[in-house]
């Protein structure tokens, strides 16, 4: 089974089994009626498929609660007919032996909700899937958390190693090639490392930013790095920020990671919010209605993390209660997520903020002033409020002193578009929506 380890360590890992002695019945013990509900609902038709192919053979699946005196019964114990059973964890039996490659076969283009947020980094990740080694090496992807970077690394591997199934792909966290570099040092086999990463056709490393102030570490990587291009393989890159905004990392790498191609990818736009949800949800094996994913999407803004986070809670809470997906279950089922945001993020609070960023006073957000000291800050608060509050553009033009919804509505497509294509602002409005969100 293919699954994200976290759900796998959720729902899979936990269970218990009991197999017949002819491989022809399992039977899988769950805790409660709850995770029996959602086992069921879930994971039953994934659990069969790769029981079938395990064994060889169609194999009958049974989900029952398990006894709260023993999880599972001892194969001399009569609660199951004949022919007798053996009992093992359910985690061993469906745990995958993980791929030399290391990525996540679930992770493909075809699963990424494509949008303005990262369209251009989705664009240049299949160029190197389709055409590794030549345009945009080494590729730089940043943004926050939870954007898709790590998807859209995975999809790119994925799509190669489909078109080249003898490609040698690599997926790595940045803290996992500090551990190799580690375990190189203390055990001498430098030459297994470089085996290892000087042979590899696409090497996908996440989080680049781990290995500063890591010296030998970063001298490694550098020599990856020339190998790599040196014979034409391809490197792919994921940050929290862009190259020059590295810390306590060598500079000819830096001026290494700049040299390709450098791509943000942005917090989703509303209309890109409702599609991930309506998709994920649809994955999870249930229908969200529109107006609900347009009521999740408009409360939850920072990332797809937290959305799927907010999905899940919906979904839990409709199964757990038996009841239809709908905006006051949602309120419900998010109402500590949704009196968070209220309480925490006003436009009043955007204004204060954004104005001790740029050192202006807070009275000149509601001014007439425009010199360009003072209208840029009263812009990008304009922007920040349209996209971290529930107002509308009138509330949010009597707020800024009276001003018409037109004016509110330029500010907003015109930071919103220079965000698209100037690093710098990029970076500003980045820190701002985390300090408001604290």
């Amino acid at each position: 089974m293919d699954l994200p380890e976290q759900q796998f360590n959720t729902w899979i890992k936990p269970l218990s089994a009991q197999v017949s002695s002819d491989m022809s019945k399992v039977v899988v013990f769950v805790a409660n009626r709850f995770k029996l509900d959602w086992i069921r609902a879930q994971y039953s038709q994934p659990i069969a498929k790769h029981l079938e192919k395990l064994c060889g053979q169609p194999v009958q699946l049974e989900l029952a609660i398990a006894p709260r005196e023993a999880p599972v019964r001892a194969a001399s114990e009569p609660a199951i007919a004949q022919p007798p059973v053996r009992a093992m964890a359910a985690g061993d039996l469906l745990a995958p032996e993980p791929p030399k490659h290391r990525l996540n076969s679930m992770l493909t283009f075809d699963t990424l909700v494509e949008g303005t947020a990262n369209r251009m980094a989705r664009a240049a990740a299949m160029h190197v899937a389709t055409v590794p080694g030549h345009l945009y090496n080494p590729l730089f992807i940043y943004g926050g958390v939870g954007l898709g970077k790590t998807h859209l690394m995975h999809a790119a591997g994925n799509r190669l190693l489909a078109d080249k199934p003898g490609a040698k792909v690599l997926y790595i966290h940045a803290e996992q090639f500090v551990s190799d570099v580690v375990k190189a040092y203390q055990r001498k086999t430098f030459d297994e490392f470089k085996d290892k990463y000087h042979s590899l056709d696409l090497l996908l490393i996440d989080d680049v930013q781990f290995i500063a102030n890591k010296e030998r570490t970063q001298e490694e990587f550098f020599n990856a790095f020339e190998a790599l291009l040196a014979k034409k393989s391809h490197i792919v890159m994921t940050s929290d920020t862009y190259p020059k905004g590295l810390t306590d990392i060598h500079e000819r790498l830096v001026s290494r990671f700049d040299s390709g191609l450098t791509v943000a990818i942005e917090p989703p736009e509303l209309e890109m919010r409702v599609a991930i949800l309506i998709n994920k949800a649809r994955v999870e094996g249930a229908e969200m209605p529109e107006e609900v994913a347009f009521f999740i999407a408009k409360n939850v803004r920072s990332n797809v993390r937290e959305l799927e986070g907010a999905l899940r809670k919906c979904l839990a809470y409709s199964r757990f209660n038996q009841k239809e997906i709908s905006i006051p279950l949602a309120r419900e089922a998010l109402r500590d997520l949704l009196s968070i945001q209220n309480r925490q993020i006003s436009v009043e609070n955007i204004q204060k903020t954004v104005a001790d960023y740029y050192k202006i006073k807070v009275a000149d957000m509601y001014s007439k002033k425009r010199p360009a000291s003072i209208a840029r800050p009263r812009q990008i608060a304009m922007y920040l409020a349209k996209e971290l509050t529930q107002k509308s553009l009138p509330e949010i033009g009597e707020l800024f002193g009276g001003r018409d919804h037109t004016t509110v509505l330029h500010a907003v497509r015109k930071i919103g578009g220079e965000r698209q294509q100037v690093t710098e602002l990029n970076q500003q409005l980045h820190v701002l929506e985390q300090t408001l969100k604290g």
